[in-house]
């Protein structure tokens, strides 16, 4: 154990710490706890900086007052401006002052020694200053406070959890464990939530090989719950590791059976699978736990489903479906748009006709980018009926092509002899969209001169050219040779002289 073995108690109190370097500070940062203890101490991320007073908004002004002079005032200095400042010591001050004071151990440790000279320390006071000793990697006086806080009977199994995240966060894993052991000798239950916390402190960083050696070590003395197997089973999802996440999984069931309550678990190793590239594995192990009736959460369908349309594993991402689906469970709107864009690059129309129509039913209408991937791949496959249609009932719901699947219907309907509907097709995006659509009137244009339409070309480019919709060099070089061909050069001239003077 860094610092004074756990095990032994001096008798020295809080008070008699030895002074701290207010140089002697590391990059660490409290982690988050476990739920039931989130209110016991302040959660940051290690990518975070120590919190501070200026940080927080809507300060008591006597805090404020109390963590400024704690971050300015000399050390040799504290105690006596702490006296002069005329604020009270009073607990709500110590614990706020204290949640503000990580980046200043030195500091905070004389604030405590000095608040204790006339009030009592609170137990979330005292757990606050060793989560702050331990963050700070000053375990030595970490330990000193522990001892202190077991002769004032205020010692509690938060203290510990604190313990834990201090020493796995420093690196120092077998510390951590050693915490554990002698749990007992502070008065403190050895029990499941106890090595739970401990495990999730282990796995929390990237050790869950060594939770795992710890795990096998007391499960005989300590019986697992549903908990501890899900945390180990977090653990290999964040580490990627499927062989270690199946033993767990399987020793998980024969121990503590099915229990439709315990989807953590369920979504981890699921997602672990997933990621792991056996996608055909875990829908095996999804059709057992339907059975089961313990399916993962939406958070599982989620990132899987993410995960297999990446990677376009269309069969497995339609089994996913259909179990999600079958199930009871309600897709939102962006897994239906990612499901359908998924079917419409496979091909699968009818598939995605179908997740459009049960949309709606399920609460989650469709968007604009529901119709426009629908829309692109029918006139990606030319169905040229098809699209006239789908383009019918996109309008009728008021949403509006993009420019380019507007262009493309238009190329599509000319190429499919359905010149009016490439025309309705520029006339309704003409009619309900402010800005100019280039690519879409290009198309139009050129269209038009492929069918010798050449007084709609006239009549169209004329009123692109009032709107400002830009023709292009290679569009106007198709309208000259057009009307060269017909005998009308005067009519392109006119076109020409217009285009050039925008």
């Amino acid at each position: 154990m860094a610092g004074k073995n756990p095990s032994s108690s001096n008798g020295r109190s809080l008070l008699g710490i030895p002074q701290i370097d207010s140089n002697q500070k590391s990059a660490l940062v409290p982690s988050k706890t476990l739920p039931d203890y989130s209110s016991q101490m302040p959660s940051f991320s290690k990518s975070q900086p120590f919190p501070s007073h200026l940080d927080v908004p809507n300060l008591s002004p006597r805090v404020k007052a109390i963590c400024e002079i704690l971050a300015k005032c000399p050390a040799p200095e504290l105690e006596s401006v702490l006296s002069s400042s005329g604020v009270p010591p009073l607990p709500e001050y110590v614990e706020e002052v204290l949640k503000l004071s990580y980046g200043f151990p030195a500091a905070a440790v004389k604030f405590f020694r000095w608040a204790g000279l006339t009030a009592k320390y609170t137990p979330y006071s005292w757990n606050l200053m060793v989560d702050l000793l331990g963050k700070n990697s000053l375990f030595e006086a970490m330990w000193d406070a522990i001892r202190t806080m077991k002769q004032e009977n205020v010692l509690s199994i938060a203290t510990f959890v604190s313990v834990f995240g201090s020493y796995c966060m420093a690196g120092k894993i077998k510390e951590a464990i050693m915490s554990f052991d002698v749990m007992d000798r502070y008065g403190i239950t050895q029990d499941v939530v106890a090595v739970n916390f401990l495990l999730s402190a282990i796995c929390r960083e990237g050790q869950t090989v060594t939770a795992l050696e710890f795990f096998e070590r007391i499960k005989a003395k300590i019986n697992p719950d549903a908990d501890s197997f899900a945390i180990l089973l977090e653990g290999w999802e964040k580490e990627g590791n499927v062989a270690k996440a199946k033993h767990t999984f399987g020793e998980m069931v024969i121990r503590v059976g099915w229990n439709s309550k315990n989807v953590s678990a369920y979504d981890a190793f699921l997602t672990t699978l997933v990621r792991g590239s056996q996608a055909e594995e875990a829908i095996k192990f999804l059709k057992v736990m339907k059975g089961k009736d313990c399916l993962p959460g939406m958070k599982f369908f989620s990132n899987a489903l993410d995960i297999l349309i990446k990677q376009n594993e269309y069969t497995h991402a339609f089994s996913l479906w259909e179990i999600m689906v079958g199930s009871g469970l309600v897709p939102t709107l962006i897994m239906y748009n990612a499901m359908i864009a998924l079917l419409c690059n496979n091909g699968d129309m009818v598939s995605a006709y179908r997740l459009l129509d049960e949309m709606v039913l399920n609460g989650s209408f469709p968007d604009s980018l529901t119709y426009n991937m629908i829309f692109q791949c029918v006139v990606k496959n030319r169905k040229v009926r098809e699209a006239a249609s789908f383009f019918t009932e996109m309008t009728k719901n008021e949403f509006l092509p993009t420019d380019s699947n507007a262009a493309g219907a238009i190329k599509m309907f000319f190429d499919g002899d359905d010149p009016e509907t490439a025309i309705e097709v520029w006339d309704y995006m003409i009619k309900n969209n402010a800005s100019p659509n280039e690519e879409s009137s290009n198309a139009l244009l050129i269209g038009l001169c492929d069918s010798d339409r050449l007084s709609d070309v006239r009549r169209f480019a004329e009123e692109m050219l009032d709107r400002g919709i830009d023709l292009r060099s290679a569009t106007m070089e198709k309208l000259k040779i057009v009307f060269s061909k017909a005998g009308k050069k005067e009519s392109y001239h006119r076109i020409e002289r217009r285009w050039k003077s925008r």
